[in-house]
């Protein structure tokens, strides 16, 4: 029996709790030193830059949702930097479209699920007032209900500000999954381990933007790091109403939204 099977064996007779006090001697995960500069385009930093240190940062994301037309570029860009299931039903990062209906009923759909002709069937029909599309992905809360129940540290907060995945101790429990309220994270049965966005974490301490931000025609997508006064992101949120996800659950996000319309969660 590996290490995996045993661990996960472990959460069927104790309580996460139990499991924990027993891996409290276990060496937290942590992200990998890399040398290189800020996301380029957003807080980029020229040649002769200082090797990176993650305390100096603070990454978040804004969306513009004014700007997204839906075109679902993002979503293909994510599946292939990240290598995620084409299957239609596996995503990190994905767009719902909200339909407001006259008499106020409200209609969501994920865009990446159906097909363009119900989608377009919709825009056609007659008692629709408005209709917008919304892009999803992990919040990258600074208080994550994912690492609280993590039995064995596999989910945890780098200090940059962005919440990552150790595939190598995750053991497929799914507690992280039950307890994101943005429905960001699913289990991939290739390797039976959660999955999410990681704001393409791997690229951004390359000094690259994630690639939905970079392939967004509109510039819909805004990255930055919170910690920059010159930033696009501290920019477009000092510019914009911002709002968040859910904020009554206090996971602090740090996706932030402008013109979000009061029907969207």
């Amino acid at each position: 029996m590996n290490k995996r099977d045993f661990l996960k064996g472990l959460i069927f007779f104790f309580p996460a709790g139990g499991v924990l006090s027993a891996l409290a001697g276990a060496p937290a995960a942590k992200e990998t030193e890399v040398q290189d500069a800020g996301p380029k385009g957003a807080d980029a930093k020229g040649p002769g830059a200082k090797p990176y240190n993650s305390r100096d940062h603070y990454y978040g994301m804004g969306i513009e949702i004014g700007k997204c037309i839906g075109c679902s570029r993002c979503v293909e860009a994510c599946k292939a930097e990240n290598d995620v299931l084409r299957d239609p039903f596996f995503f990190r990062t994905w767009i719902e479209r909200y339909v407001i209906k006259k008499e106020g009923e409200v209609t969501v759909e994920s865009i990446n699920v159906k097909s363009r002709a119900s989608k377009e069937a919709v825009q056609e029909d007659a008692d629709v007032l408005r209709t917008f599309f919304v892009p999803k992905l992990c919040n990258h809360c600074a208080h994550p209900p994912c690492v609280q129940v993590c039995p064995v540290g596999a989910t945890f907060s780098t200090e940059d500000g962005v919440v990552l995945i150790d595939s190598n101790r995750c053991i497929g429990c799914r507690y992280c999954i039950q307890a994101c309220p943005y429905g960001a994270r699913y289990l991939d049965p290739r390797t039976k381990t959660a999955d999410k966005c990681s704001f393409c974490y791997h690229r951004v301490r390359k000094g690259l933007l994630p690639a939905c931000v970079e392939v967004c025609p509109t510039q819909a997508r805004i990255f930055g790091d919170l910690r920059s006064k010159a930033s696009r992101l501290v920019r477009f949120a000092r510019m914009n109403k911002i709002h968040v996800l859910k904020p009554a659950l206090n996971t602090e996000p740090k996706v932030y939204y402008a013109q979000m319309d009061g029907e969207v969660r």
